[in-house]
């Protein structure tokens, strides 16, 4: 297989020449150019496998020769080389198409890793996001709708980018799912994606649990931890829930961000990092920046390109398709057959909102599936509101979850149901089933599932 071939343009020559003896001992033949005239040239004579560019050129913006590299040879990735420090040019590059950036003066380590990184990226085409049409495929993303096929062909050409991605969209509208694939169809699939909900983290453990920590750095610190920055190292970190960040971590994680180094609490130097970083919320970034509660440079360096998930009911056609696949994987899983839906029932999950998006789905057709009988689920199995009544509030229940999500505040309500219906048949099971007017059988599995106890008929 022949060498690659990358092309340089850069006005410096010793620039130039630093850069061309880094990348010919990595067996990678060099093309150099002086200015945009040149390069332009170069470009039309032969194709390239790299191309890194300086962001100041005698006739002209570097970030053109990026949009138009993007756009006439969308196969060559271009990594700009910036002045230290000018993180907004570098965002503006990465927006108009640039792989990746390094600033001056140039990190010789940093850059051999960038370049095989970018050496690793695919022919455009190669490799797609999968198509859920197919009926064998393991397609995480499914929908035939305009808007999933919009979500799937921009992770796609996201995956063949370096540059931050934020990941927007309501709970359960698959964030995380959309983040693993960005790794997946990238150069970086090779190494860990790393994935952490910062809205789960106590805010006094996040800087140890981000960054790491030295033995003794504090009390508890019985060892070294190395942090999941350090533990992504190669890949992919992806911050969920980013908006839930404490001002105090902000300021740090926008450090890391720019200058790419860690330093564990505790210790006296820095360590440097090659992370992709990913993030995702379901709340207003840009309102959280707008009442002072995010700060606005760090919105600026995680949302340089926004990928937006959208909500289940933003695509009732897609519903009956994703309850096919969904109910395959349940009955595969239990290694039985897969149930049918009786014509209400599939009628009353295409007209409910789904405010828990397609998690929320999931998880209707998980518990319907341990309740049904003789392979058919009703109505009935569906939970105990008729979903299509309740589909006409799921406003007011939004309105109602402050502080608590989907699944929580449906379960509490189950749950003061089950226990009012309980005590007004004195703790007996069978006749407080028939007070709900469901089956003995599926009280029993709520009960179960939501840690109640009571008594049967012969208690």
């Amino acid at each position: 297989m022949d060498n690659p071939t990358a092309l340089i343009v850069d006005d410096e020559p010793d620039i130039r020449e630093l850069l061309e003896l880094t990348l010919l001992r990595m067996d990678i033949n060099t093309v150099t150019a002086a200015n945009l005239a040149e390069a332009r040239e170069a470009l039309a004579s032969q194709v390239f496998q790299l191309c890194l560019a300086d962001m100041r050129l005698p006739d002209g913006d570097g970030i053109d020769l990026v949009r138009e590299i993007h756009q006439q040879h969308p196969g060559t990735p271009v990594a700009m080389i910036t002045a230290h420090g000018n993180m907004e040019t570098a965002i503006e590059a990465l927006k108009a198409g640039a792989f990746d950036f390094v600033s001056k003066p140039v990190d010789l380590s940093v850059l051999r890793k960038l370049v095989g990184t970018a050496l690793k990226l695919q022919v455009p085409g190669d490799q797609q996001v999968c198509d859920p049409a197919e009926e064998d495929a393991q397609c995480p993303l499914r929908g035939d709708s305009a808007a999933m096929e919009k979500v799937r062909n921009l992770i796609s050409k996201l995956a063949r980018s370096q540059a931050p991605v934020h990941i927007t969209g309501e709970s359960g509208t698959g964030k995380e799912l959309a983040a693993r694939l960005i790794h997946q169809l990238g150069p970086r699939n090779d190494k860990p994606f790393v994935a952490v909900n910062c809205g789960a983290i106590p805010h006094e453990l996040m800087e140890s649990e981000l960054f790491g920590h030295k033995k003794g750095a504090f009390t508890g610190a019985v060892a070294d931890k190395s942090g999941l920055f350090v533990e992504a190292e190669g890949g992919t970190l992806f911050l969920d829930e980013v908006a839930d960040l404490p001002l105090s971590m902000q300021v740090k994680l926008l450090r890391v961000i720019q200058e790419k180094m860690v330093r564990p609490v505790g210790a006296t130097g820095e360590i440097r990092i090659d992370v992709r970083i990913i993030s995702a919320t379901h709340q207003n970034l840009a309102q959280r920046v707008q009442q002072g509660e995010f700060r606005q440079d760090l919105y600026y360096r995680l949302n340089v390109i926004e990928l937006h998930m959208p909500a289940l009911r933003e695509r009732p056609d897609d519903i009956p398709g994703l309850i096919e696949h969904l109910l395959g994987n349940i009955a595969s899983n239990y290694q039985q057959a897969v149930p049918k839906l009786q014509e209400d029932a599939l009628e009353a999950l295409r007209q409910h909102d789904f405010p828990g998006n397609v998690r929320e789905l999931e998880n209707i057709l998980e518990r319907a599936f341990a309740l049904c009988e003789n392979g058919i689920i009703t109505l009935d199995d569906l939970g105990m509101l008729d979903l299509s009544s309740h589909a006409a509030n799921a406003d007011s229940v939004q309105k109602r979850l402050p502080g608590e999500n989907l699944e929580d505040y449906l379960a509490r309500i189950e749950k003061d149901i089950l226990l009012k219906a309980l005590e007004e048949s004195g703790g007996n099971k069978t006749s407080a089933a028939n007070r709900l007017g469901i089956s003995f059988r599926s009280f029993r599995y709520r009960l179960g599932k939501l840690d109640i106890s009571g008594k049967d008929d012969a208690e």
